[in-house]
């Protein structure tokens, strides 16, 4: 999710305990400025600086925002170029330091020298464009259940909102699947002062930021959340999986909403072998499937939220008035001015008039009325505009079901999804499929194209220099040239960019795998089907 957020979220569905860690708060900013986030599912450490200059690197194309710029003043960037460039070479080590410094890994402990989870582990990491990073990841296990949560959360505008989902969401999700009887529980022990249980347990990063300062407005709202959710059901009672991701995506946006106004600021999952993906903006889920002949195919578990999804577009114009036809989307953005059509946030889309106005004027920055008009988007007639109600999809997992790989947009932005489910395919298996070397509509000779198979001769002895197969896959999102291939130059130069040009070339990157264990899940399907 964008500070609007869209988000995806990936949780295999396990119910830990409860709350393990403080509950803490992002860096609000002001009431127009609060982030936006695409969930499907950072760390706030910049881009490593280096001396360097621009090179003969398309730049990428016109970013999400238009060029009339309806954001705080604050969020505004302006790029200059020096009229001579020059380009700052990496060596290969210099390369690896910044592909790997945000890498993560997790495998799922074995029990007597056996795996009885579907999910064998995940392996996660980020590339930041901005500075900071506005893409946000996040990963837990259930206690309760043992299912697994995995999130990647595009922010823009800022990382606030983005930040907070990252600590959040999972939490309500918990929650909402929690039985009647344990959220009972749950509230006697905050009653009568006992320890909590913690339902979550993290995998972090070092670098994955968590703030502290919230902690407890994060854990009051959660708590008045469960309460009601006591009054709600009976005991007994069984929460239903897409009821739940359904009402903690809702609920979080709707406390969102309320602390901004009290003044304070994609998901999945997985549970005995079925996945439920809840998405909300445009990163993408995408499951790695292996067919007979050993080759992967990709299959989208997700739809992205935007003006490419004719479904969207009919459901934004279907909850407005036919005079606003032609003004609730504009340029291919909402109002003109937003490109995700779901994300959590963003307030401005969602709130009316005079309470956006009520907001300001009680803030410690008051507004004159001419400058309040400028925080309120043109043609703002039936609010809201935006919501944070995921779309939610279904499958079961079947043996042939291999990986899933949940992408910020901007992996999906430079590469194909069949191009990225046959990297990490190739990179799990260790068998390279011997395709065709493509060479686009270029002319190349024959000492070039001689070079070309050399080259990826070369890069298939040395295919797993990366452990870690995410950063694996970034290495091919960042480097690729027009051949299809890896080219360490290119590689080099688009990591070598000065913050303050590198968001003009690429996005911010952030993508997590998780293998599946085959073997499990046939066993699991003959056991339901005897």
């Amino acid at each position: 999710m964008k500070t609007s957020c869209p988000t995806t979220t990936t949780l295999p569905t396990c119910i830990p305990p409860l709350i393990s860690s403080s509950f803490p708060v992002p860096h609000h900013s002001s009431l127009m400025g609060l982030p936006r986030t695409k969930v499907l599912a950072s760390g706030l450490l910049p881009c490593q600086q280096h001396q360097s200059h621009l090179l003969p690197v398309t730049p990428r194309p016109a970013s999400r925002r238009p060029s009339h710029v309806w954001q705080s003043p604050q969020h505004s960037r302006s790029y200059q170029t020096a009229s001579v460039l020059r380009s700052y070479i990496l060596t290969p080590p210099q390369v690896n330091s910044i592909l790997k410094a945000n890498e993560y890994s997790f495998k799922v402990p074995e029990f007597d020298g056996k795996n009885v989870s579907s999910v064998m582990g995940f392996e996660s990491n980020q590339l930041p464009a901005n500075a900071p990073i506005e893409d946000r990841r996040s990963a837990a296990t259930c206690l309760q259940t043992r299912g697994m949560l995995l999130g990647v959360f595009d922010g823009h505008a800022g990382c606030a909102c983005a930040q907070a989902l990252s600590e959040r969401l999972f939490y309500y999700i918990a929650v909402s699947l929690l039985p009647h009887d344990t959220l009972c529980e749950l509230e006697a022990a905050v009653e009568s002062g006992r320890a909590l249980s913690p339902i979550l347990q993290w995998h972090k990063h070092p670098n994955d930021y968590f703030s502290r300062e919230a902690q407890t407005l994060y854990f009051n709202s959660l708590r008045t959340y469960w309460q009601e959710l006591i009054d709600l059901t009976s005991p007994g009672e069984v929460p239903d999986t897409r009821e739940a991701l359904l009402s903690a995506f809702k609920r979080l946006d709707n406390d969102i909403s309320l602390e901004a106004q009290a003044k304070h600021p994609n998901s999945i999952n997985y549970f005995k072998n079925v996945l439920f993906i809840a998405n909300a903006g445009d990163a993408r889920a995408v499951l790695g499937v292996q067919e007979e002949d050993g080759s992967f195919s990709a299959h989208t578990l997700s739809n992205d939220h935007n003006a490419q999804n004719e479904d969207e577009v009919a459901r934004i114009r279907g909850e407005h008035p036919p005079s606003e036809r032609k003004t609730v989307i504009r340029q291919d953005r909402l109002l003109g001015l937003l490109m995700p059509f779901r994300a959590f946030g963003d307030v401005k889309f969602k709130w009316s008039i005079e309470l956006q106005k009520r907001v300001l004027e009680s803030g410690p920055d008051q507004l004159h009325e001419n400058e309040q008009t400028k925080f309120i988007p043109p043609n703002y007639h039936t609010p809201p505009y935006l919501t944070a109600e995921p779309e939610i999809t279904y499958h079961k997992l079947r043996p042939q079901d291999r990986f899933l790989v949940i992408g910020s947009d901007g992996l999906w932005e430079t590469l194909h999804r069949q191009e990225v489910v046959r990297i990490v395919g190739e990179y799990l298996t260790g068998v390279h499929q011997r395709q065709p070397l493509k060479v686009g509509g270029y002319r190349v000779t024959l000492g070039q194209m001689q070079g070309l198979l050399e080259e990826r001769k070369a890069r298939m002895s040395s295919a797993f220099e990366d452990q870690n197969v995410s950063t694996h896959l970034m290495r091919h999102a960042v480097g690729n040239n027009e051949f299809g291939t890896v080219d360490h130059e290119r590689l080099s130069k688009m990591l070598s960019l000065p913050e303050e040009l590198a968001r003009m070339y690429r996005d911010d990157i952030t993508i997590i795998v998780a293998q599946f264990n085959p073997h499990v899940i046939g066993a699991q399907r003959q056991e339901g089907q005897s």
